[in-house]
């Protein structure tokens, strides 16, 4: 009853290739900035490979901090240190802490990148007057003069970096266990 006039075969791209396998991105060619066709933009084992965790500073560095972070197994490992400011790693067991701790002239920045814990903070040692909640994605800001401490209440080791402004711990810091950072500290401002 009807005719219906097909010009092309049906699907009309089924014989139209939409790239080769020797050029995949043919269609950047007209892009006004040269393209790098074999370089691929992502690499399916980018989430696998691991950084080395040292301290890079005081050069210019880029990293994914929650891969490094969650990498991190030691208690405190230095991943950056500059003239005005640190970035550190820490690992810290189920049930243990960071310990409870001042930095008479340093502010410090802390993120949570995996499990749960406490933290408590105060202007005296023995009146820690803030307590929190702590888990994944969480921030902690602790002003300079600042009594506080970190614990892990969860099952699994809590993952977290800290940033110092300006440095607190000496360049190439790598404490593997607590015990190690506290013998190498002595009573450093603790």
């Amino acid at each position: 009853m009807y005719n219906f006039y097909k010009p092309y075969p049906y699907p009309y791209y089924a014989n139209t290739p939409m790239y080769s396998s020797h050029n995949m991105y043919n269609v950047y060619k007209a892009y006004p900035y040269p393209y790098r066709v074999n370089t691929p933009m992502y690499s399916s084992n980018f989430s696998k490979q691991s950084a080395k965790l040292k301290d890079y500073g005081s050069e210019p560095f880029v990293i994914n901090i929650e891969e490094a972070t969650t990498q991190n197994n030691t208690y405190r490992t230095a991943l950056w240190t500059g003239e005005h400011l640190q970035v550190t790693l820490m690992s810290i067991e189920v049930g243990d802490d960071i310990g409870l701790e001042i930095h008479p002239t340093v502010d410090q920045f802390i993120r949570i990148e995996e499990g749960q814990g406490i933290v408590k903070m105060g202007d005296r040692k023995d009146e820690l007057d803030f307590q929190e909640q702590v888990y994944d994605d969480f921030a902690i800001m602790i002003p300079a003069g600042t009594w506080h401490n970190v614990i892990n209440t969860g099952k699994t080791p809590l993952k977290l970096y800290a940033i110092y402004a300006p440095p607190e711990h000496p360049r190439g810091t790598v404490h593997e266990t607590k015990a190690i950072a506290q013998a190498a500290e002595g009573d450093h401002q603790h």
